[in-house]
Formats: structure tokens, C-alpha cells, sequence
């Protein structure tokens, strides 16, 4: 009886420590919907994990909810793409290490008729103000995702309050929010990448893109061990240090959809 009790206890410690050590293997990132529908970790994570052995487990929920998961402790970093929102999750502690990873840029898509002559407009405030003022359909996500954070500063800038009839507010990601605009015949805002990954499936255009405040910026930002002791907070460092290393930042810069660089990598230049 002893020699089994012994066994027993032997057999839960050994199945103990294979949980805890396949959980020290295991990343868990939160991030925006635009790395996830973009395909750039499922291009960049199997690199990863060649090169570590680390498996990352992806948790896309936009940057509002992604940075809610790490002041909550239920991830060990996060990579997003709302400055202000960033900064604040650092000066409140609890996000460490922020650095610059890459960045690509928002676009205006709408229908291919174009009813509100948005075409060959290159002030994106203007052309807000155009739909608003004609009350065309536009479709937000609504989510306080990265994407909608910005939509709403540039909404701001417009000098009009996105309440009008055409407005509507989805609550969900860009790709079904492009879905549902596509559908409409309706404007909408995206992240470059999503659209490149979409725009075949959709019968929409860009109407507006270039201007500079349509910039994109991501950062990654480690949740504060500190505050967690129990996140894997090694692993999301290694992560980190891999990220902004000059393989992964040459594999981000050679990432492509239909021909065309979707991200630019950022860290190299740091």
C-alpha cells in the first residue's frame, strides 16, 4: 500500500510539472484584430517557434480589450496600435518595456460608384464631414478596438458628431465590418492590411489614403511582473526581444498580400 501511495504521488508530481513546464512554453498575446486577419502571425509565430521553441497563443480582441487583458493579468503582452491608450497602460503600470515594432496605415473604402465623390479628396477630416453632411451610410466598428479609437479622433478633427442616420456602430472586428459595409454600400475605415487580405471578397474601393494622419503605429508592451508574478513573463521577453530582433523585423518588411508590403518594420531604426 505504501509502495502505491509512493507511486501515486510520484505519477501527480510528474503530471504537475509537465503542465507547469508545457505552460512555461506557452505565450499568451494579446492583440488586434488587423495582425490576426492580415495573416502576419501565422506568417511570423511558426519562425518563432522554430527558433525558441515557444508556442504563442493568440488572443485577437482589438487593442481597448486586449489592453483591459493585461491590466487584468490574463495575458503576458500585448501588441497594439492606440498610442494614447498605450501610454497610459505604461504610466499606470501595467505594461513594461514599450517598444516600437512597426507600422503600416488606415485607408477610407467605400463603394465603387463612390456616391459622396470622395475620390481625389486627400484631407481625411473633409471627407468625413462630406459623408456626414450627405448622411451616407458609414459603418464603424464600434468595437474600442485601435481602428475605432482613431476613427473617433478623426471624427473629431471633422468638427461633426458621428450620430447621423448613415452611421452605424457594429461592435465587431474590421473583417466582418467590412463584411457588413461591402453589403451596405457603405464607407468605412480599415487598417491597410485587413483590406489587402479582404479586398477581393468585397465590392468596395479606396477612396482616401495618404494623408498623415492616417498613420498606423503598433507597439508591444510587456503586462508588469510586478503587478502578475504569475504571467510568463520570460517567455513574453523573449517574444519581445524577437520581435525587434533584424530576423523578425526583415520577415515583417517582406510580409505581403497581393504584391504589396502590408507592415513597415519600425524597431531596426530604434
Amino acid at each position: 500500500m505504501k509502495l502505491l501511495k509512493s507511486t501515486l504521488v510520484i505519477i501527480a508530481f510528474l503530471s504537475t510539472s509537465a503542465v507547469q513546464a508545457a505552460q512555461d512554453m506557452t505565450i499568451r498575446l494579446a492583440t488586434t484584430t488587423s495582425t490576426y486577419h492580415s495573416g502576419l502571425l501565422d506568417y511570423l509565430l511558426p519562425e518563432f517557434k522554430k527558433d525558441t521553441g515557444y508556442d504563442v497563443e493568440v488572443l485577437a480582441a482589438g487593442t481597448g480589450k486586449s489592453l483591459r487583458m493585461g491590466q487584468n493579468g490574463d495575458v503576458d503582452l500585448v501588441m497594439t496600435h492606440a498610442p494614447k491608450a498605450e501610454a497610459t497602460f505604461v504610466e499606470e503600470g501595467y505594461g513594461v518595456l514599450p517598444r516600437k515594432l512597426m507600422h503600416n496605415d488606415f485607408v477610407l473604402v467605400g463603394p465603387k460608384a463612390d456616391p459622396a465623390h470622395i475620390s481625389g479628396m486627400n484631407d481625411v477630416a473633409a471627407a468625413l464631414k462630406t459623408l456626414a453632411n450627405d448622411n451616407e451610410t458609414f459603418v464603424s466598428r464600434g468595437d474600442d478596438s485601435g481602428t475605432h479609437k482613431k476613427e473617433l479622433n478623426l471624427w473629431a478633427q471633422s468638427k461633426m458628431e458621428p450620430n447621423f442616420g448613415g452611421y452605424k456602430a457594429v461592435g465587431q472586428g474590421m473583417g466582418p465590418t467590412l463584411n457588413m459595409a461591402s453589403e451596405l454600400q457603405g464607407y468605412t475605415i480599415t487598417d491597410r492590411g485587413t483590406w489587402l487580405a479582404y479586398q477581393n471578397k468585397l465590392d468596395l474601393k479606396v477612396v482616401l489614403q495618404g494623408d498623415p494622419r492616417l498613420f498606423n503605429p503598433y507597439q508591444v508592451i510587456l503586462v508588469n511582473p510586478s503587478r502578475y508574478p504569475d504571467i510568463n513573463y520570460q517567455g513574453a521577453k523573449s517574444f519581445s526581444d524577437w520581435l525587434v530582433n533584424t530576423k523578425a523585423q526583415t520577415l515583417i518588411n517582406n510580409y505581403k498580400r497581393h504584391g504589396e508590403q502590408l507592415f513597415v518594420a519600425d524597431a531596426i531604426s530604434q
